[in-house]
Parts: structure tokens; sequence; C-alpha cells
């Protein structure tokens, strides 16, 4: 058996005759630079993808183990570096000049970046419910895909029946010992009830402290208008811990509950498989703004190949949020001092 050599390992001589376009005549520099970007995106989405799956099938275990929270922090670590050269990407994007893409890019059309369904088998993957999509055309960007068909439609179907990151996120939340309680614990529900009055009692308080701080900087003539805005925070931290359905209001504790006590050796891992989400989070909606502004900058505000708004198009994504809990909870949280005492030290590693 011979010895394998690095192109045939990689398949070099297959990856390397990929970039021919349309096979319409010699390939000019641009428009290979041009395809080249495109299918380097497309091989990290790949990879992303494999990731994605890799996280949310750890966390989707009915038991996760201890030791495998540090190995899914490490593969989302992976996405968010993957994200991050993606967007640095564009700027090899952006030595395109405007004209010399003038120069092939009726040929696209109705070509669009819109039909990559690597990108929305990723927003499927993470949650991104369809009817939070901006409308492509008056078309949902997955219609458009399944109405083309075959192999795009077929990948995008089989993540729809998938499972997402982000209900496997929310039912790891949701097992989380909060006062040392866990779901199946009889009186769970009485003791993550007394967590959330406590922690609300506390909110009131801290809320109370700060007005005066700020009447004493502002002035006793803004107390009414700094009072509602203490209200308001207030009101929003209660409807954070007040939703109406039972198993999301014991996630939303339990996510409280790790921020506010992340030094403890149970959850310090945890806290930062939290962080680590949402700066994925973070670096997608970066990617999206920077995408958008390469757009701008290349063809301006053209309507896109494929018929969309183009750059207001792009522009609209930014506002996707597919883990908003996870982001609402800063508004939440208090000082480390102010936080409500911890029962049952012993069972998050204290001694």
């Amino acid at each position: 058996m011979s010895r394998p050599i690095y192109w045939d390992y990689l398949k070099l001589d297959q990856l390397l005759s990929l970039q021919d376009g349309l096979g319409d005549g010699p390939m000019r520099a641009d428009e290979l630079h041009f395809i080249v970007v495109h299918q380097t995106f497309e091989l990290w989405f790949k990879l992303v993808l494999a990731e994605l799956r890799l996280g949310r099938d750890h966390l989707a275990a009915p038991v996760v183990a201890e030791e495998k929270v540090p190995h899914v922090v490490h593969h989302l670590h992976r996405v968010n570096e993957i994200f991050k050269l993606c967007v640095s990407q564009f700027q090899v994007m952006e030595t395109l000049p405007p004209q010399d893409f003038l120069a092939f890019r009726d040929k696209l059309t109705p070509a669009s970046g819109f039909q990559s369904f690597q990108m929305r088998e990723m927003e499927i993957l993470l949650g991104l419910e369809d009817a939070q999509r901006v409308t492509y055309g008056g078309i949902r960007p997955l219609e458009h895909i399944k109405q083309e068909g075959g192999y795009a439609a077929a990948r995008v179907h089989q993540a729809e029946a998938e499972p997402t990151l982000r209900a496997a996120v929310l039912a790891w939340l949701y097992r989380t010992p909060i006062q040392g309680s866990h779901p199946s614990d009889p009186g769970d529900a009485e003791v993550v009830e007394s967590f959330i009055v406590d922690y609300l009692a506390r909110v009131d308080a801290h809320g109370q402290d700060g007005l005066e701080r700020l009447v004493v900087a502002f002035g006793e003539g803004e107390r009414a208008r700094l009072a509602e805005r203490v209200a308001q925070t207030r009101a929003s931290t209660e409807a954070f811990l007040r939703d109406p359905d039972p198993v999301a209001r014991r996630a939303r504790a339990g996510l409280l509950f790790i921020e506010s006590y992340r030094e403890l050796p149970l959850l310090a891992w945890p806290r930062l498989l939290l962080d680590t989400v949402v700066e994925m989070e973070e670096q997608l909606v970066l990617f999206r703004h920077r995408h958008a502004r390469m757009v701008e900058r290349v063809i301006g505000r053209r309507v896109g190949t494929g018929g969309s708004a183009g750059v207001e198009y792009l522009d609209k994504t930014v506002a996707y949020r597919i883990f908003p809990e996870l982001w609402s909870v800063r508004s939440a949280l208090l000082p480390a001092d102010r936080i409500p005492p911890l029962q049952h030290r012993d069972r998050y590693g204290v001694e």
C-alpha cells in the first residue's frame, strides 16, 4: 500500500478544478477571486455545521456530564474563531473594485448569496425561527430554497427535522441546580419560586439605593423621571423571571443562578459555556453587519442579483437574535454582594 501524499489526502486535483464558474470562457482573475472567496466561506460553513451539531448533541443528552461542558466550550469556541476569520475575509472581497465586479456581475443573475443553503442550515440549527426571518422579494428565505428543490432543499428539510442548539441550551439550563435543588427533587418548584421572590426583593432594594444616588447626582427635581427608569428596569427583570411557561421560567432562573454564582466550582464551566454562546451570536451579528458593509462598498444600493433589496435586506438581518435570554439576563444581574445567600454550598463543589 502506497503512502498517502498531501495532494491526494486533500484531493487537490478535484478541489482546484472547481473554480471555472459557468465554464463560459477563460476565467478572469477578478472572477476567480470572487469564486475562491465564496467557496472558502462555504467550506468554513461546513465545519461550523459539524461543530454546532457536536455541541448540540452533547447538551441535548438527558444528563450532561461535567467533563463534557469544557468539550462543548472548546468546539463552540472554534465556531467563534471561524466567524472572526470569515469577518476578516470580507477585506479580501473588498479588493474587488466596483467596476471590475460589474464586468461579470450580470452573468450571475439570478444567483445570489441569499441562496447559501448552508447559511440557512446554520440558522436553523442554531434555532432561528422562520417567523423571525426578513422576507426576500416577498418570499421567506427557506421557501425560496425549497422551491428550487434538489440537494439544497433536502439539506434544509433535514435541518428542520433536527433539534436546535437553542432548544438544547434551554433544556440544559432547565436542569440547573438552583439553591441545591434539581427539577426532579421534591419541592423543587417551591425552592425556585423562593429564589425568584428573594431575588426580586433584592432588585427592589438595589433599585431604591440606586435611585437615591441618582437623585443626589441630578437633583430632587429629576426624581420622577429617574424613578420611572428604575421601575422600568425592575419590571423588565420581573418579566424575564416570570415567564408563564414553567419550563422556560425555570430555565431562566437557572441562567440567572449560573450568572450570579459563577465563581462556584460547579458553575464556572457552565458560565463559560453561556459566554461562548453569547460570543457566537455576537460574531454572527458582526458577520452580517460586515457583509452588508462589504456589499454596500462594492455595489452600493443596487438591487441584488437575486432580486432582493440588496444592502437594505442585509441590514435588516443584523437584528436577528437567537438567544435573547442570554442577552436579557444581563439587565437583571445584581452586584455579588446583593444576591441571595447561597444554600447547600457543598452541592456546588464548595467545602
